[in-house]
C-alpha cells in the first residue's frame, strides 16, 4: 500500500494557502476554506492510500475548488492565489481521473 504524496502535498498547499490569506489580509474566510477544503483533501489523500479507486472526497473537493478558484481568477484576473490553485485543483482532477481509467 503506497502512501498518496501527491494527494497529501496538494492538501498541505491548500490549507497552507488558506493560512497564508489569513496572515497577509486577515481574511478568516480564507483561513477556514483553506482549511475545511485542506482537510478533505488530506481525508481523500487517506481513503487513496487505503484503496486507489476511492476516489469521490478527493475528486469532490478538488473539482469544487477548481469550480470556486476559476471563478475568481476569472473576475480578477490575478494569478496569486486565484489562478495557481485553479491550476493544481484542476491537476488534481486530471490525475484522480487517470487513476480510475
Amino acid at each position: 500500500m503506497a502512501l498518496d504524496w501527491i494527494g497529501f502535498s496538494y492538501a498541505a498547499a491548500v490549507a497552507f494557502g488558506g493560512f497564508m490569506g489569513y496572515k497577509r489580509k486577515g481574511s478568516v474566510m480564507s483561513l477556514m476554506a483553506g482549511l475545511v477544503f485542506g482537510g478533505l483533501s488530506a481525508f481523500g489523500a487517506y481513503n487513496i492510500t487505503n484503496d486507489p479507486k476511492d476516489i469521490k472526497v478527493s475528486l469532490l473537493s478538488s473539482g469544487v475548488l477548481a469550480v470556486i478558484m476559476g471563478m475568481r481568477y476569472k473576475n480578477s484576473g490575478k494569478l496569486m492565489p486565484a489562478g495557481i490553485m485553479t491550476g493544481l485543483s484542476l491537476l488534481m482532477v486530471f490525475r484522480l481521473l487517470l487513476l480510475i481509467v
